[in-house]
């Protein structure tokens, strides 16, 4: 290995990370308010990319029909909890389950659109919705259960989501066309425009996540319910509200970070597991609580797959997820157990 080689994993480290740090700050956000360890965050990437290649080859996404699908039995599920006395918001319910999949019908089945920027609008108008509804339908159910049920049913909920993968977008791999075409070589270092949008858009999404949190009543709202749910609730936070904006945040990183991939490496339907698992350990790095430490735990991730894939490419997944072994190690022995509060 000489220096130009290193700068190359370097940056491929650095470039990976980004994408990883996404999905940690994904993962972090929905454990954080929900108490819900989501492993299919990387179906999500997947779905999106897909997506994302279907219109670019003119096909019509059939990634919209299991969104109408999701919101047909999302609003059959809430006039049954109607019909047995329970409270239902209609009002979110129709925006989830209604406005956004009737939006993102009329934008694939009527405009069609041809412009690369309005294929992105319809992609993340296809995925984000998908968040809450998952959330509705398989984890506002069990909202008072272990975080060993909710894993439990992350786990089979990834399984569903693979097949549906599979059903909807076949065994095929696709790619998408770059944001940027740019090729840049600095001191022997090609950088690729792509690389840049990856990290400009990635940058763009923490710093915006950082302000919504900071400097807005519902980002302050979400914060509450992540540290304290019974009391949030005692100050008149929907903490069920909570749930879906979470997951819908958690959904749109996905999408994006679905759209940042795929110019960059061929996509399949079941991708996304390695890319939310590595994210995951990010997460872990952080403690699932910490979005700082989960940023720098991707950084680290990035470079130990980059670094692992020139040294040991055969065993560099294994390296990578050993990572969480020490991380682990290290938590049990400087974090105090708690009992669950409720």
């Amino acid at each position: 290995m000489d220096l130009q080689i290193a700068l190359m994993l370097v940056q491929d480290g650095i470039v990976n990370g980004a994408i990883y740090a996404l999905m940690a700050l994904a993962l972090v956000l929905v454990f954080s308010v929900t108490r819900v360890i989501f492993i299919p965050q990387g179906e999500f990437v997947a779905y999106a990319a897909l997506a994302m290649a279907a219109l670019q080859t003119g096909k019509l996404p059939p990634l919209l029909w299991m969104l109408l699908g999701m919101a047909a039995l999302c609003l059959a599920v809430e006039a049954a909890r109607q019909a047995r006395g329970a409270e239902v918001d209609w009002k979110s319910t129709l925006f989830w389950a209604v406005a956004l999949p009737a939006l993102a019908a009329l934008m694939l089945l009527v405009v069609k659109p041809q412009a690369m920027w309005l294929q992105v609008l319809a992609v993340l108008l296809l995925v984000t919705p998908m968040g809450p509804l998952v959330y509705r339908l398989a984890y506002r159910p069990l909202a008072h259960a272990t975080v060993l049920i909710l894993l439990i049913v992350s786990v089979a909920l990834h399984l569903a989501m693979v097949g549906l993968g599979l059903f909807f977008f076949g065994a095929e791999g696709s790619r998408t066309d770059a944001f940027s075409e740019a090729r840049w070589d600095v001191g022997g270092l090609t950088i690729t425009g792509q690389s840049l949008v990856i990290l400009g858009v990635t940058a763009l999404l923490v710093v915006a996540m950082y302000f919504f949190f900071e400097r807005t009543i519902v980002g302050k709202a979400l914060r509450a319910t992540a540290i304290n749910r019974v009391g949030a609730r005692l100050m008149g936070i929907p903490t069920a509200l909570s749930g879906d904006l979470s997951f819908a945040l958690a959904a749109l990183i996905g999408a994006v970070s679905g759209l940042l991939i795929a110019p960059v490496t061929t996509v399949y339907y079941d991708t996304g597991f390695l890319i939310g698992l590595k994210g995951f350990v990010a997460a872990i790095v952080g403690g699932l609580s910490s979005y700082p430490l989960a940023l720098a735990g991707a950084l680290l991730v990035g470079q130990l797959e980059s670094f692992s894939s020139f040294w040991a490419s055969a065993f560099k997944e294994v390296i990578v997820f050993t990572l969480i072994i020490p991380v682990l190690w290290w938590r049990s022995l400087n974090t105090h157990h708690v009992e669950d509060e409720e």
